[in-house]
């Protein structure tokens, strides 16, 4: 689950929860015979029995409470640290036909890393290569990178696969224009892993 998913009273849970947990007095070390003296004093104050009883279960109470705030903070932590992927099965046009490729979208800190592994596209040189693509549904294109064999190729993007879901691959030539060619060999639609 990635900040993506959260709602806003989640979002809101795990700010205030991490607010307390950022409070120093909450990771302040006590006196190690802080027990004894407050038992004591308890004692002192009105006899033992069932006082003492009651601090000594309140105490372990407090204990216990500050054990799972920790644990929850440590799991949501855990979980919201797992990679948000998202994968494409794209396939082959008419201009490539026996063309395939499988896709893998991770979020990463710096923007989507986006491996891709096709088969069936002849190698490009000589000025000729590939360029991918992630368009929105708007029909807005990014590209997120250029390569000339695809058996084995890492690109990058800035978008977020969910706001830009239509992956595709197009056959280029080195001609100053930065345009698609609209020469597509692969498609496919990119859905959260």
């Amino acid at each position: 689950m990635s900040d993506d998913d959260l709602t806003p009273a989640e979002r809101a849970e795990i700010e205030r929860v991490h607010g307390v947990l950022a409070d120093p007095s909450v990771w302040a070390e006590p006196p190690l015979d802080l027990q004894e003296r407050v038992v004591a004093a308890i004692t002192g104050e009105a006899g033992a029995g069932r006082r003492v009883r009651r601090i000594r279960y309140s105490l372990v109470a407090a204990a216990a409470a500050v054990v799972v705030a920790v644990g929850l903070t440590v799991g949501l932590q855990a979980t919201r640290d797992e990679p948000v992927q998202f994968a494409a099965s794209l396939t082959g046009t008419r201009l490539a036909p026996d063309a395939a490729a499988n896709v893998t979208l991770t979020k990463t800190n710096n923007g989507w890393k986006i491996e891709l592994h096709a088969t069936g596209l002849p190698r490009r040189a000589n000025g000729q290569f590939y360029e991918a693509w992630l368009k929105s549904d708007a029909g807005l294109l990014v590209p997120i990178g250029t390569f000339n064999e695809g058996t084995d190729v890492t690109l990058w993007s800035g978008v977020r696969p969910s706001t830009f879901p239509t992956l595709t691959v197009t056959k280029e030539v080195a001609d100053g224009d930065q345009a698609s060619s609209g020469q597509i060999v692969l498609t496919g639609q990119a859905n959260k892993a």
